[in-house]
């Protein structure tokens, strides 16, 4: 069988043209990395960094019953948010587990932007749809084709921004957005992100794309912007203990065994997974995704088992050397009564099993 092409955002001849390194990423060929992924690591946590994160999926829930649908196949409780709000959230099986997880914008009362990871936007698409015929009047829309997103992160990220926008960005607080116009294109500005930095994410036409990535490269000059590729934001995205799909979380986790019980709100009534989560709740969770550091030598990455003094009880989520730290750092899934600050565990590193410590997570929180 002849292999499908991978698919190119917008921004394909813009990353040629700066030198990018670019890879398959969930049936996309993307940047990896431009000069390098410590550089561009470190000027997003000290300056500001240039994100293409077009391959996203953007998924529309129109109707007069759209908050209903996505209180029901969200964990998170819609109905706190307002039009110009965003929500992170979990897309629910009925066993409690992660279909995906995602940002929930409310655009209006009756029309939802849900943007959710690219490698599972035609799953999350047709799970949806399955949904939404129990609800009148509920349509479900893959949008993907009409947007380009770029992510612009970094403390100096709003300095930036401002110098193409009328809009008052001091103004945006986080998760929040507006609708306006970034160098004369419309767009979606939103205070979110996935790097641990404050930044923008902007969604905008396709074909607006070279023009605006452009333009913030331009306007970011004066602060030394650079381009940044999917291992920097990888290795962000870790210091900062978001998870990562496919690694930290998918469809056999709950939120509560990946220490995410925020997003859990029981008292908005009935979704998808609720009856699971409260049982899972009531019996307490039997493992729990913990940060660790390496006490021996050697990274973690993911897959490496985990040990306690006896036996393989877990594995590793995600793993690397933390350029910010400078140490070597690790997220796995451990027995729960392995997961308290400073429990020792050892990893398995190519046929070692070298030892680490349980700590506090996130790794990294930036000042505000």
């Amino acid at each position: 069988m002849t292999p499908t092409p991978a698919k190119k955002t917008p921004l394909y001849p813009v990353h040629l043209e700066a030198g990018a390194k670019m890879v398959e990423f969930a049936g996309w060929e993307m940047p990896v990395q431009y000069k390098g992924v410590l550089e561009e690591h470190r000027a997003v946590r000290t300056r500001v960094g240039l994100f293409d994160v077009s391959h996203m999926g953007e998924l529309e829930v129109v109707g007069k019953r759209a908050l209903d649908f996505v209180q029901y196949v969200t964990c998170n409780d819609a109905s706190r948010l307002t039009p110009g709000r965003a929500q992170y959230s979990g897309l629910m099986t009925p066993r409690g587990t992660f279909v995906d997880d995602l940002l929930v914008h409310m655009l209006s009362p009756e029309r939802f932007l849900l943007v959710v990871n690219a490698a599972n936007k035609d799953k999350d698409y047709a799970y949806l749809c399955a949904q939404a015929p129990a609800f009148d009047d509920v349509d479900v829309f893959d949008r993907s084709a009409h947007y380009a997103q770029l992510a612009i992160q970094g403390p100096l990220a709003e300095k930036v921004l401002q110098k193409l926008t009328a809009e008052n960005l001091s103004e945006i607080k986080y998760y929040r957005f507006v609708q306006g116009e970034v160098a004369g294109v419309p767009a979606i500005i939103a205070r979110t992100g996935y790097t641990g930095e404050d930044g923008f994410e902007v969604y905008i036409a396709p074909d607006a794309a070279g023009k605006l990535w452009r333009s913030i490269m331009e306007a970011g000059a004066e602060f030394e912007i650079q381009p940044c590729g999917l291992g920097a934001r990888d290795t962000l995205r870790f210091e900062a203990c978001m998870p990562l799909y496919g690694n930290d979380i998918d469809d056999s986790t709950t939120p509560f065994e990946a220490g995410l019980d925020w997003i859990v709100k029981f008292e908005k009534g009935p979704f998808l997974g609720r009856d699971a989560l409260l049982h899972q709740r009531a019996a307490g969770i039997k493992r729990k995704l913990v940060g660790f550091e390496m006490v021996g030598k050697g990274i973690p990455r993911h897959g490496y088992p985990i040990f306690d003094a006896t036996r393989e009880v877990g594995f590793v989520t995600s793993g690397t050397m933390s350029p910010t730290l400078g140490k070597p750092l690790g997220l796995g899934y451990v027995p729960v009564e392995l997961s308290a600050e400073g429990s020792e565990i050892f990893v398995d590193i190519r046929g070692q099993k070298v030892p680490a410590r349980v700590i506090p997570t996130p790794f990294y929180r930036r000042a505000k």
